[in-house]
């Protein structure tokens, strides 16, 4: 197990290697600077070059890969140029938002989806039929959607606030108002997971419902209820931790969207904002620890898969 968690995490850097790389290397060739984007197109060509020497952009893009590659041995990750502040200060703690943002919505949706789908799994009826309905019709719907949905309840209601992640009249940011700020993007990622839950769930587990050792446990007498929640649960949950790499991926980049469209300041707007501007330190760092998430993602879910499944430890 040592060794397989060492794999893993040797492969996990040369990911984030190679993902940061391409990522600077396809903001450095692509059209226009950061001078070009924040300057604008009627600056003298002087200015244009002066300002190009002092932000290094006058050197060929193998230099500048070359000067970055040397400051991250050091783990220095540059400076950003649109915020003009260190990279390694400004990444972490909008990573930090996406993180509460992805694990709030990742606790929602397993404490929703996972009960649904034992219900719809396990029964059958005018609520188990509701639950299958609602689950398509939810899994059907991109998270743009869905948050664009809630976002306009919410401004039509005024039950909960539409954009950021506090009030700005709050002097320092309270608990409670943060809250309220989590609800509507919370929701908008959560449901279409908790419905990808809920269909993995009801599917895995009316299968196992329907294996040999269930019908002879229920033969000898035992409670249908018991075996479902003793036995046939156990071994059902398999292929939804097989699912949580994938879904904490599909977190990360269904986040960014909802980020652009509740304003929630996370790693998915500082990336586009760095996009936006041309800043290649920045890009590539939001790049590197996009792939961090997924690459823990992945870990996490080969680790809920080992523990329901102890025969995946081999």
């Amino acid at each position: 197990m040592r060794l397989y968690i060492a794999r893993r995490l040797a492969f996990s850097v040369l990911l984030v290697f190679v993902v940061s790389s391409a990522s600077l290397l396809l903001a450095s060739v692509a059209p226009g600077d950061f001078v070009t984007e924040s300057l604008g197109a009627v600056v003298s060509p002087e200015t244009a070059a002066r300002a190009r020497v002092r932000y290094g952009l006058d050197r060929s893009v193998a230099e500048q890969y070359g000067r970055w590659l040397t400051r991250v041995a050091r783990f220095d990750f540059g400076r950003s140029l649109v915020y003009d502040r260190p990279v390694a200060d400004l990444v972490p703690e909008r990573a930090a938002n996406t993180a509460l943002l992805a694990l709030a919505a990742l606790i929602v949706s397993t404490v929703i989806g996972l009960p649904l789908g034992i219900l719809s799994g396990s029964r059958r009826g005018i609520v188990a039929a509701i639950v299958r309905g609602a689950s398509v019709a939810l899994v059907s719907m991109p998270p743009l959607l869905t948050s664009l949905v809630l976002v306009f309840i919410a401004a039509r209601t005024g039950w909960l606030p539409i954009g950021g992640m506090h009030s700005t009249a709050a002097g320092s940011p309270s608990f409670i108002d943060v809250l309220k700020h989590m609800i509507v993007p919370v929701v908008a990622l959560a449901l279409p997971i908790a419905a990808t839950f809920e269909r993995l769930q009801s599917q895995a587990l009316a299968d196992t419902v329907r294996q040999p050792f269930v019908t002879a446990t229920i033969a000898r007498g035992v409670s249908e209820q018991r075996v479902v929640w003793r036995d046939a649960l156990k071994a059902a949950l398999v292929p939804v931790a097989s699912m949580y790499g994938l879904v904490v991926g599909s977190l990360l980049s269904g986040s960014f969207v909802v980020e652009m469209v509740t304003a929630w300041p996370g790693l998915g707007r500082l990336m586009l904002d760095g996009l936006r501007g041309r800043d290649a330190y920045l890009v590539a760092a939001c790049a590197a620890t996009g792939t961090l998430f997924l690459a823990f993602g992945t870990l996490l879910s080969d680790a809920a898969l080992a523990l329901v499944d102890p025969r995946s430890r081999q």
